[in-house]
C-alpha cells in the first residue's frame, strides 16, 4: 500500500515547529487519488485527547467513522473513499475524561450557512485571469484609496437578503472604478457566527464566508476585481477568536489554541507561544494569498495584541513581561515574523497595522526595532480632524491646533488617513451628521473634509456611505441608504468625492512624496482667525507640484492673497464649491498670474475667490492646463 503523503514525518515534524507555512495543503480535508481510489484525507491537529471520530452527512453522524492516531495521539487522520464534495463533517473528540466535543475543522476551506455550524468538504480549483497581480513591489510609489466594505450591507435586494459573491463581482468592481478608488478592503470575510461581531469574531480562518457563496465564487470576486484594476485587502483577525462551542475554543477540552481570555471583547487570545498556534496562523496568512489572490491584509486588533494587559479591568490580575513591562513581547515577536516571511516571499503584499496607541516603530523593519508593517492607521489624524470639524465655527478658532498638529507627526510613520466604520456606529453619528450648521453647511464642510483628506500626507481610506453622505450610522443588517441618491444634494456629493479620487489619481504630488518631507511644505498654518490653511504638495519632480487653499469658516473673500514658490501663471484644477458639486459656485474660472507681491513668507503671491467652506486646489502651467475636473 503506497504511503500516505500527508503523513510525511518532516512536514510533521515542521507543524510541530511552526514552520510549514503551507500546512493548509495538508491539514483539514483535501480531496486526493490514494491508491487509486479517489476520496477525501482528512488530517488534524488534537493532541492529548483519548479518540476522534469523522462524523457528518455521509455516515448519519454517527461514530463508525473512527481517526487513527499518529505523532503520539498529536494527529489524528482518516481517509473516506467516494466522499462527494460540499459533504457536511464536523470532528467528534473525546477528551481524556470521557467529554466529547464536537468541533467544525480549523482548517476547513468552506462551512454551512449559518445558524448551521458543520464544515464542508471542498475542491478549491480555479482558473485566475488576473494576469497583473504581483507587479507592484514598491508599495509606495503609486496611488492608494481605499473603499471599505462590509459585504452583507452594501447592497442588497428588495426582500433584505445579500448579494452573493457572484452578485457583488457583477457591480462592485464597476462602481469602485467609477468612483476612482485604487483599493477595496474587505470586513473580515472569514466564516464567522453571529453577524452583530461584522466578522471581527471568527470559527473558520481558511473558509470565506457561506452567506454569500462559496469559495470559488468569492475567488471570482477577486478575479474581477483585480480585472477591473482594483487592488484587493482583507481585513485578518489575529488577536482573538470567539468562544463558539463548534470553533477554536477549548478545542481539545483545555486551552489549546487559546491562552486565555480577552475580557473586553469576551473571546479568546491566540496563544502565540505555541508554535503550532502560530504556524496555524502564519499558514493562514499565505492561504489567502496563495489561494484567494489578495494583495494585503490590514491585521485588526494590534494593540490587544501588544499589550499584556489590554482591555483588564480593575479585578483582573496585572500582567508583566520578563523585564516588568506590560508589553507582550511573544506577540510582539509573532508580528514581527510575519512581516519578514512576507517581505521576504511575498514583497508584492500589503501590511497594514490597525495600531491605536502610540507604540514606535510600528512601520520600520524588525532589524531597526519595529514591527516590519507597511502601513498604519493614522487614529490620532482621525479623532482631531473630527472634533475640529464637529465645532461651531467660533470655537474652532482656539482649536486651530487640531488641524496642524498631524503635521508635526506625519513622517514618522507610513500612515492611511482613515475614515472608517468604527466612526459611523456606537452613536457617533455618521459623519456628514457631525457637521454643524444648516443643510448647505453640512455638505459643505463634508466636501471640505474630504479635499483636506486627499491633501493631506498619507494615503485614504472611506467607510462605504461617506461617499453618498449617508446621513444615519452604519447598520451591519441593512443596505446603504442608495435612495439618498435621487436627492441633488447626495448625488452631487457622489459626483464629487468622484472627482476628487481622479484628481488625486491624475496628480502625483498629492500621493508620490506621502512618506517624505519633500513632499509638503506649509504655506500658512497659523490664520485662526480666519480659518484658512494654505499648504503645498510636491511630486518627485520638482517642477511639479499643487497649492490649496481651504477655508474652514462660513465667510467669503473675493480677493484673498496666497504665496506661492514660483512666479508664473496658476489654473484653479478643483474647487470644492463649484456648484456641480452644491457649492455656491464662487470659482476661479481664469487663470490667475502671480505678481512679486510677497505673501505667507513666500517671495510670490496669487490673488483668488476663497469661497465659503471650501478647498481650491491650484498648479502652476498655462491655459493650456486647465483643468478637466
Amino acid at each position: 500500500m503506497r504511503k500516505n503523503k500527508f503523513l510525511d514525518k518532516n512536514l510533521l515534524y515542521l507543524f510541530n515547529k511552526g514552520e510549514d507555512l503551507k500546512s493548509y495543503l495538508r491539514m483539514g480535508a483535501h480531496k486526493i487519488c490514494f491508491d487509486g481510489v479517489d476520496g477525501y484525507n482528512f488530517l488534524l491537529w488534537a493532541p492529548n485527547v483519548k479518540e476522534v471520530y469523522l462524523v457528518g452527512d455521509f455516515n448519519n453522524w454517527s461514530q463508525d467513522t473512527p481517526m487513527e492516531s499518529i505523532n503520539e495521539n498529536e494527529m489524528w487522520t482518516v481517509f473516506v473513499p467516494g466522499l462527494p464534495d460540499e459533504s457536511s463533517y464536523k470532528y467528534l473528540i473525546i477528551t481524556n475524561d470521557g467529554k466529547k466535543l464536537h468541533k467544525a475543522d480549523p482548517y476547513a476551506f468552506y462551512a454551512e450557512v449559518k445558524p448551521h455550524t458543520a464544515s464542508k468538504t471542498f475542491d478549491l480549483t480555479y482558473k485566475w485571469k488576473d494576469d497583473n497581480r504581483g507587479n507592484v513591489t514598491n508599495h509606495f510609489n503609486r496611488p492608494m484609496n481605499i473603499y471599505e466594505i462590509h459585504l452583507g450591507s452594501w447592497m442588497m435586494h428588495e426582500d433584505g437578503s445579500v448579494l452573493t459573491y457572484l452578485e457583488l463581482a457583477e457591480v462592485l468592481p464597476k462602481y469602485l472604478t467609477e468612483m476612482n478608488y485604487t483599493h477595496v478592503g474587505f470586513m473580515p470575510v472569514m466564516e464567522h457566527p453571529f453577524d452583530g461581531s461584522w466578522g471581527y469574531q471568527l470559527t473558520g480562518y481558511f473558509a470565506p464566508t457561506s452567506r454569500f457563496g462559496k469559495p470559488t465564487d468569492f475567488k471570482h470576486l477577486i478575479n474581477m476585481l483585480h480585472k477591473a484594476g482594483i487592488s484587493v485587502m482583507l481585513d485578518w483577525v489575529p488577536g482573538h477568536f470567539c468562544k463558539d462551542e463548534h470553533g477554536l475554543g477549548r478545542f481539545n477540552g483545555e486551552m489549546l489554541y487559546e491562552s486565555g481570555e480577552q475580557l473586553e471583547w469576551g473571546t479568546y487570545m491566540f496563544d502565540y507561544e505555541k508554535e503550532e498556534v502560530a504556524g496555524f496562523l502564519l499558514s493562514n496568512l499565505v492561504y489567502w494569498i496563495e489561494e484567494y489572490h489578495v494583495d494585503g491584509f490590514r491585521v485588526d486588533g494590534i494593540s490587544s495584541m501588544i499589550y499584556l494587559n489590554y482591555g483588564s479591568n480593575k479585578n483582573s490580575e496585572h500582567k508583566q513581561n520578563k523585564d516588568g513591562g506590560e508589553e507582550n513581547l511573544i506577540a510582539v515577536k509573532f508580528l514581527q515574523r510575519i512581516n519578514e516571511i512576507v517581505a521576504k516571499n511575498y514583497p508584492y503584499i500589503y501590511m497594514i497595522a490597525e495600531e491605536s496607541t502610540a507604540w514606535p516603530l510600528v512601520t520600520y523593519p524588525p532589524y531597526e526595532g519595529g514591527l516590519g508593517f507597511h502601513y498604519k492607521w493614522n487614529m490620532g489624524w482621525m479623532h482631531d480632524t473630527l472634533d475640529y470639524f464637529q465645532l461651531d465655527y467660533e470655537d474652532r478658532k482656539t482649536k486651530h491646533n487640531l488641524l496642524t498638529f498631524s503635521s508635526m507627526y506625519q513622517y514618522s510613520e507610513n500612515y492611511i488617513l482613515p475614515l472608517s466604520h468604527d466612526e459611523v456606529v456606537h452613536g457617533k453619528l455618521s459623519i456628514i451628521g457631525r457637521m454643524p450648521g444648516d443643510y448647505w453647511r453640512q455638505f459643505a464642510n463634508l466636501r471640505i473634509l474630504y479635499l483636506y483628506q486627499i491633501a493631506h500626507c498619507g494615503a485614504k481610506l472611506n467607510f462605504m456611505g461617506n461617499e453618498i453622505a449617508q446621513y444615519v450610522e452604519w447598520r451591519y443588517y441593512e443596505e446603504l441608504q442608495w435612495f439618498l441618491l435621487d436627492y441633488p444634494a447626495h448625488k452631487k456629493h457622489q459626483n464629487f468625492v468622484k472627482k476628487l479620487n481622479k484628481l488625486y489619481i491624475n496628480e502625483a504630488s498629492l500621493w508620490e512624496q506621502n512618506f517624505d518631507e519633500d513632499g509638503f511644505m506649509w504655506i500658512e498654518a497659523d490664520d485662526c482667525e480666519q480659518g484658512v490653511l494654505v499648504f503645498l504638495r510636491k511630486a518627485k519632480n520638482p517642477k511639479d507640484f499643487t497649492v490649496m487653499a481651504i477655508n474652514f469658516q462660513p465667510n467669503y473673500y473675493e480677493s484673498f492673497d496666497i504665496g506661492v514658490p514660483e512666479n508664473g501663471t496658476y489654473i484653479e484644477i478643483f474647487n470644492s464649491d463649484d456648484a456641480a458639486y452644491g457649492g455656491s459656485g464662487k470659482v476661479n474660472s481664469s487663470p490667475i498670474k502671480s505678481n512679486r507681491r510677497s505673501s505667507q513668507n513666500q517671495k510670490d503671491s496669487i490673488t483668488i475667490k476663497l469661497p465659503p467652506l471650501a478647498g481650491v486646489i491650484f498648479k502652476k502651467g498655462d491655459e493650456k492646463n486647465e483643468s478637466t475636473f
